[in-house]
């Protein structure tokens, strides 16, 4: 009993130990050379840890360590709680032949490929909660490795209790009708099992997906699905930080399979949050480069607030600019033609606004080159709607201005009889029509 010292640990402020001093120091080298430092004999000590890995719960795993010999369980639970904590007391040494901590730790890490599913969802909850104090990133990296490496099992269901069969496919609006058939729950199963993962996790998570090449398609699927997971619950600096980082990484990732209608959700929450213009940038690049895939609805994107223009024109202009800038090899001939038809419906639908401006008009009827239209007659009654709408507000050379967007030669017979009876259009306008219609007459 000469050498029995009672030692009180206060750990993070949270709990208070009395442990034998000598019982503990025979495994911690840290310990040992702390005590070492004491002069004269003392019944009782103090021992602060403000920062001890996993706090007072972990701590006390080591104590049941120390008072067993140097035997412990280690499970899925407890194992980066273990290595974390052993490391930190400097728990790398053999005592009586039996293994230190630290080993009997990297042992059982040795062993991961043979856990379950569930187990290593409970080891990466457990990785999540130490990250910062974990001392090698190799341990992190083989274990998100494994993790990563279940994914690419579509055949296999989810078997966590948190999991439903349809859980992770109530986001499937995030896949691309196009896709839809191919990615259903067989590659989606896991969704819902890695929905805990907090941000800095998430991030290592999905660079491990890309760093092991899984399917590109799942992963922005599993982007859309995270970021409408977190949000409606995140704060508004939360809610930056996750959308940001689902567009970093859907812009590193191939966009074809990618859901048209969840990057234009996207971009609204980023113009409303008014979000860095370099997430907006990329969010636009992704979307403008294959716009032949939106629909109507995609479109008809409010403008900012403080506008009195009823949808968001300008976005639409910069979306333009970025499909037609596209390197005229690789855009075909009937991607033209649909963003053209796209664009003409769109018109359609925004012509009627009072606030609507001239210029703005022009700029959208003029933005698609000739070639794409094989018709004008939905610009046509487009813009007749739009000159009725704006019948006091015009000048006459505005309204030829906006009338000469028309290709008389693509318009059909019936547009052509309605214009020509047109009263809302310019006089100028009406007259070029007739000595175009004479002329064919004549010809005929």
């Amino acid at each position: 009993m000469e050498n029995f010292c009672l030692l009180e640990v206060d750990v993070n402020g949270q709990e208070i130990f009395l442990v034998d001093k000598s019982i503990l120091a025979s495994f911690s080298g840290r310990l040992r050379k702390l005590f070492s430092k004491l002069t004269g004999k003392t019944r009782r000590l103090k021992l602060i840890f403000d920062k001890f890995p996993g706090g007072a719960e972990c701590f006390e795993l080591i104590v049941k360590f120390c008072y067993n010999g140097g035997r412990i369980k280690v499970t899925p639970f407890n194992m980066f709680q273990l290595h974390c904590a052993a490391n930190y007391l400097e728990m790398n040494q053999e005592m009586q032949g039996k293994p230190n901590l630290v080993e009997q730790t990297i042992s059982f890490f040795q062993k991961i490929h043979y856990m379950t599913w569930s187990e290593l969802i409970i080891g990466l909850g457990n990785c999540q909660e130490m990250i910062f104090f974990i001392p090698s990133s190799s341990l992190i990296k083989d274990f998100l490795d494994c993790v990563v490496g279940r994914l690419e099992f579509h055949y296999i269901s989810s078997p966590c209790a948190s999991s439903s069969d349809n859980s992770s496919m109530q986001f499937s609006g995030d896949i691309s009708t196009e896709s839809r058939g191919i990615y259903t729950s067989q590659a989606t199963w896991w969704f819902a099992d890695l929905g805990f993962l907090n941000l800095n996790m998430f991030k290592k998570i999905i660079d491990t997906m890309i760093c092991k090449k899984l399917d590109h398609h799942v992963i922005s699927s599993f982007l859309f699905y995270y970021k409408r997971l977190k949000c409606p619950s995140a704060s508004l600096s939360q809610k930056c930080r996750i959308i940001e980082t689902v567009i970093k990484y859907l812009y590193s990732l191939d966009g074809s399979f990618m859901s048209i209608r969840g990057l234009f959700d996207i971009l609204q929450v980023s113009l409303t949050f008014k979000m860095s213009k370099c997430s907006i940038g990329k969010l636009e690049n992704l979307i403008g480069s294959q716009l032949d895939r939106a629909k109507l609805d995609d479109l008809l994107v409010p403008s900012p607030a403080g506008e009195t223009i009823a949808y968001n024109i300008n976005l639409i202009l910069r979306l333009l600019d970025i499909f037609l800038s596209i390197s005229r090899e690789k855009l075909l001939v009937y991607q033209l033609k649909k963003v053209s038809e796209l664009i003409d419906l769109y018109i359609m639908e925004v012509a009627p606004d009072p606030c609507l401006k001239p210029s703005k008009f022009l700029a959208l009827a003029m933005a698609m080159p000739d070639i794409s239209r094989e018709t004008y007659d939905t610009i046509y009654f487009a813009l007749d709607m739009y000159l009725k709408v704006h019948i006091n507000g015009l000048s006459e050379e505005e309204k030829i201005k906006i009338c000469s967007v028309l290709n008389y030669d693509k318009l059909s017979e019936e547009t052509l009889k309605d214009l020509a009876q047109n009263e809302s259009f310019p006089a100028c306008a009406l007259v070029t029509l007739q000595n175009r219609l004479r002329y064919s007459v004549t010809r005929t």
